[in-house]
């Protein structure tokens, strides 16, 4: 082993495990759980992955594994629980129903027709051959998305006077937005589905983070004042319905 190698393993801090699948024993049943290792950890713990359908079991490095595992075994019945709460998935497919901004819509699959996408009153229509209609709904609906995103978001910049240097969407599945240090704002397409005070709400606080890049009390008075309406309501309407967004498409 050369010195450089030897200087690496003494600076580098060593890295996590892979995640590990594992089945808990329960009521005659099998509960797959994800074993994560995390350097941050200082007990194990058990959490909900809604996006990945999952319970996740997180445990410090040096923690035994056997001691992480039996704690998952003694809470089988809180994962059985859980994952039985776990809402319904929800595919994109002909006669399936989706909210778009908060607006029941119903998906038609149009085979007379070729690959586009559009609306009429409450249904959307989708052109091309079955097995494609996933891919373009998305797009359509992350196209949609973006239609109302980008100009609230300039117009609350505007507002608090700060440049946007960037505007994503991507398929988030932790969070609903964030505001880098850069200015770059990125949202979740899955905004799509709920109501437009909501995609308000999350707009402005994100353009209040291009001000304070914190939780403080100013960056919550800003936040309230960028917002249209009063932020408890979109707030409480995330944490009812945030699960229930995230298995639309899936």
């Amino acid at each position: 082993m050369s010195l450089s190698d030897i200087v690496r393993r003494l600076v580098l801090p060593k890295a996590a495990p892979e995640p590990e699948q594992l089945t808990i024993a329960h009521a005659g049943d099998t509960l797959p759980v994800t074993f994560l290792r995390s350097p941050r950890a200082r007990r194990a713990s058990l959490r909900v992955d809604s996006a990945r359908r999952r319970i996740v079991l997180t445990a410090p490095l040096r923690m035994a594994r056997g001691t992480a595992v039996d704690f998952a075994h003694a809470q089988a019945g809180w994962i059985a629980a859980r994952l039985k709460r776990l809402p319904d998935l929800k595919p994109f497919a002909d006669g399936a129903e989706v909210p778009l901004f908060g607006a029941p819509h119903l998906i038609r699959h149009r085979a007379d027709r070729r690959g586009t996408v559009w609306r009429e009153g409450l249904e959307i229509h989708v052109a091309g051959r079955l097995e494609h209609l996933p891919r373009r709904l998305r797009d359509w609906l992350t196209a949609e998305l973006k239609g109302q995103l980008v100009p609230l978001v300039h117009a609350k910049a505007l507002r608090v006077e700060r440049p946007v240097k960037r505007i994503t969407v991507r398929d988030s599945r932790s969070r609903w937005g964030s505001c880098g240090p850069d200015a770059t704002l990125s949202f979740s397409w899955r905004l799509v589905f709920a109501p437009p005070e909501v995609l308000d709400y999350l707009v402005a606080h994100e353009v209040a983070h291009l001000v304070h890049l914190n939780h403080g009390p100013r960056f919550w008075a800003l936040a309230r004042t960028l917002c249209d309406v009063p932020i408890e309501g979109p707030q409480s309407w995330l944490k009812k319905n945030g699960e229930i967004l995230l298995q639309y498409g899936g």
